[in-house]
């Protein structure tokens, strides 16, 4: 039973990581626009800033008004980042020390209480509501179970079945759902840093008063 969900598992990642590799390619199908203007500055700075300082809240005026929100956005995703891998570790048979499951349950925790409040914003607030569609609830409530299922796994082996099925679930849902953002994420934040740090808008300059 436990080798044949191990086995698709596998599938199910393989055919995921398959389908957001096409989508990633596809773009290009699209063409690229040419650069006239000359480099203003390395577009490397750009990059480093997209993926370090840019990411702090008081970088971004919207996650800077909604403090609250992005914290348990990060914990959340950290959490689901380390559910996957102790997925991961459990696939591959991998023994972790009893400080790594303490670090573990923490981080799970964390996460799903990061998902459960968002989730709830979602659905309590009139205004955020009007605008979420029904895959905004579906990745929610599906990356949810997941987190919560690994950290019951954590402290009993016999969901390890519902553990490996909702990661089978997840997989398979991830290229045709809002979950996929996690695998654009860092591939439209090279974009966005190579392009701004070119033109030499990233990494923003201090303005002298």
């Amino acid at each position: 039973m436990l080798s044949l969900l191990r086995f698709g598992i596998i599938v199910s990642f393989l055919f995921s990581f398959l389908a957001l590799s096409f989508l990633v390619l596809k773009t290009f199908s699209f063409g690229k626009k040419p650069l006239y203007a000359k480099p203003r500055c390395n577009a490397k700075k750009g990059i480093f800033y997209a993926f370090g300082r840019g990411l702090l809240p008081w970088e971004k005026e919207s996650s800077g008004k909604h403090l609250p929100s992005y914290f348990a956005g990060i914990f959340y995703h950290a959490g689901v980042f380390t559910s996957l891998f102790y997925l991961l570790a459990l696939i591959f048979s991998l023994e972790l020390s009893v400080l790594s499951i303490s670090i573990l349950r923490l981080l799970l925790i964390l996460g799903s209480m990061g998902g459960l409040i968002l989730l709830l914003k979602r659905i309590l607030l009139p205004h955020i509501r009007r605008i979420s569609c029904p895959d905004d609830f579906a990745a929610n409530i599906i990356v949810d179970l997941f987190l919560i299922s690994a950290l019951v796994h954590t402290y009993s082996a016999r969901v390890t079945p519902l553990y490996f099925m909702l990661a089978m679930v997840m997989f398979l849902y991830i290229p045709v759902g809002k979950i996929r953002h996690c695998f654009f994420f860092f591939y439209t934040r090279i974009l966005f840093g190579l392009f701004y740090g070119r033109r030499g808008v990233l990494p923003p300059k201090a303005h002298k008063t």
